[in-house]
């Protein structure tokens, strides 16, 4: 900026005289003193309309019931300074959760509270609880806390079903994402049964695909209805930045109902088996077999009770391989995965059809299915 005979320079533009010397003329108001035009006033405030459109007032009360119900979650781990070998508590992580019952029974992911040494929930009305855990099903990413609190702040979610869900129904996710309280964020069901890989790395069947956002934070928290019922908890995102990228994966609410009553129960979920051990998927695979090949059968299991046999050692040392489950009701088995997926269709004592092949020949048996860990 320079000076030029009582004029201003700046930028190569030649404004007019200094300050002082401006006038009404160049300028249509003073730079002091009052002005009463319109534009120094506030504007106008339009009046709300007569009412909210229905599906803003049904999305807001859904809102407004489901919050009572979900709770932040903390995790904090235990470690030790390796100078002074002092022990010091460290945040972990964080994440949603949800009220099951008057019982204190909190509904979360498993990821969300792993490999932690304290967990503490604040509840809707921001107080903080120290909880337990009482169960986790690390293949479905579900786990169940446990807090004592009184009964009257304890806001249970209703639940759904998942198995009547149809694509392009609303749906609402309510979560504390990066942290920030309670946030809703709305989508639709973008499709149905999808899976995914859990954190041990089983496969989860059934997932319900959503573009409602879901981000770090989200995690545990309910996939609601636009009736506010329950229809899955929230656990993963596709993206490869790793934020928000439109799909979101919430585990079915008809899962979740079948395996928190175990963990409650039992503290694990209790799951149906034939009562053998097998050969490794990566062994079967080299050997060229097709199939899930029996290594040992359990004494008194339904499995033994049917005649399966297990791989055995010859006279001479040779290893002569057990039956080979090849279907299962009728479905094709190549891995142990794939067993998995049939077996959790059934209950403990249930009966299951095996097509098996022993050395050339195909036979087909029933095996009464018992409790395994």
């Amino acid at each position: 900026m320079m000076a030029m005979q009582g004029r201003v320079v700046i930028s190569g533009i030649l404004l007019a005289s200094l300050w002082p010397a401006l006038s009404m003329a160049e300028w249509g108001k003073p730079l002091g003193g009052s002005y009463d035009g319109p534009e120094g006033k506030p504007r106008v405030v339009a009046p709300l309309p007569a009412e909210l459109g229905a599906d803003e007032r049904a999305t807001m009360a859904v809102f407004e019931r489901a919050t009572k119900s979900v709770v932040f979650i903390a995790n904090t781990a235990i470690q030790r300074d390796p100078w002074s070998f002092n022990l010091f508590e460290t945040p972990q992580g964080s994440g949603t959760g949800f009220v099951w019952n008057k019982q204190g029974h909190i509904v979360t992911n498993f990821h969300v509270v792993y490999g932690a040494n304290s967990i503490t929930v604040t509840l809707a009305d921001r107080t903080e609880h120290k909880a337990t855990l009482i169960g986790a099903d690390p293949d479905h990413d579900v786990a169940v806390l446990q807090i004592r609190a009184p009964e009257e702040t304890l806001s249970p979610l209703t639940v759904g079903m998942s198995q009547d869900l149809r694509v392009g129904q609303k749906v609402l996710a309510i979560g504390n994402p990066f942290g920030l309280d309670h946030t809703l964020t709305t989508g639709v069901v973008s499709a149905l049964g999808r899976t995914i890989k859990s954190l041990s790395n089983r496969t989860i069947e059934g997932v319900i695909q959503t573009d409602a956002a879901i981000n770090p934070g989200n995690s545990g928290g309910p996939l609601l209805d636009s009736a506010g019922r329950l229809i899955g908890v929230n656990t993963q995102i596709m993206s490869p930045s790793g934020a928000f990228a439109g799909i979101g994966f919430a585990v079915p609410v008809d899962t979740v109902n079948r395996i928190v009553p175990e963990l409650i129960k039992h503290g694990k979920l209790i799951r149906p088996g034939l009562g053998v051990s097998l050969v490794p998927d990566a062994m079967a695979k080299r050997w060229g077999i097709k199939g899930l090949i029996i290594g040992k059968v359990s004494r008194g299991s339904g499995a033994e009770l049917a005649g399966l046999k297990g791989a055995r050692e010859t006279a001479i040392g040779r290893v002569e391989l057990g039956d080979i489950i090849t279907a299962v009701d009728g479905k094709p088995v190549g891995t142990l995965d794939e067993l998995m997926d049939v077996m959790e269709r059934h209950k403990v004592n249930d009966q299951v059809s095996l097509e098996i092949l022993r050395g050339t020949n195909r036979e087909r048996v029933s095996v009464t299915l018992q409790a395994v860990n």
